[in-house]
């Protein structure tokens, strides 16, 4: 009895893709521009012939079909970025498995197929970006430090204690920091 009900609260905690459909509606163009930075940025990488739209769709499509439901509570931007990184990860851990399969490495398969390493060519686009990055705020030493911190791991509270930055600067870096990104197109 309480493996039934279970079920039927997970359902009921789930928005029906009706709600979906009506909020993905509802976006705004700053929302779409973000939809699709953060395509670009989960799909960079990817081999020619699936891009970021590919990806976007992907993600849209599953979410009104309902086979990824979208619960309450969460953004909705954060949730389709979430389903994005999924497909671009499931994506490239069917390469991988692949080309094992191709190499015949199939006693490496299962660890492989697990493995959330990424591969070369992402880890080549992303040190690409944090160079980007790196150019972009050159100037900016509280961007700088902010982004240290965030690479450390660091809470908001951690790094405006470490840096002697008051909250409403780092607020304010934050968003000059997204500003830029958006402009450049890396965000």
């Amino acid at each position: 009895m309480e493996r039934i009900l279970r079920k039927h609260a997970i359902a009921a905690a789930v928005e029906p893709t009706a709600d979906a459909a009506l909020a993905l509606h509802a976006l705004s163009d700053t929302d779409l521009v973000r939809l699709q930075a953060l395509a670009r940025l989960w799909s960079r990488g990817l081999p020619a012939g699936l891009g970021w739209a590919d990806v976007l769709n992907e993600a849209i499509l599953r979410v009104l079909e309902g086979s990824r439901p979208w619960p309450p509570g969460v953004p909705l931007l954060a949730f389709l970025s979430g389903v994005m990184r999924s497909i671009c990860d499931d994506h490239w851990r069917r390469l991988r498995r692949e080309a094992l399969t191709r190499r015949g490495d199939v006693a490496d398969l299962a660890a492989t197929a697990e493995e959330p390493s990424p591969g070369p060519e992402r880890t080549l686009a992303a040190a690409q970006v944090l160079g980007e990055i790196d150019r972009l705020f050159a100037g900016d030493r509280q961007v700088l430090q902010i982004i240290a911190g965030l690479s450390e791991g660091l809470t908001a509270r951690e790094i405006c204690r470490l840096y002697e930055i008051t909250e409403r600067d780092y607020d304010t870096a934050r968003k000059r920091m997204r500003r830029a990104l958006l402009r450049s197109g890396l965000g």
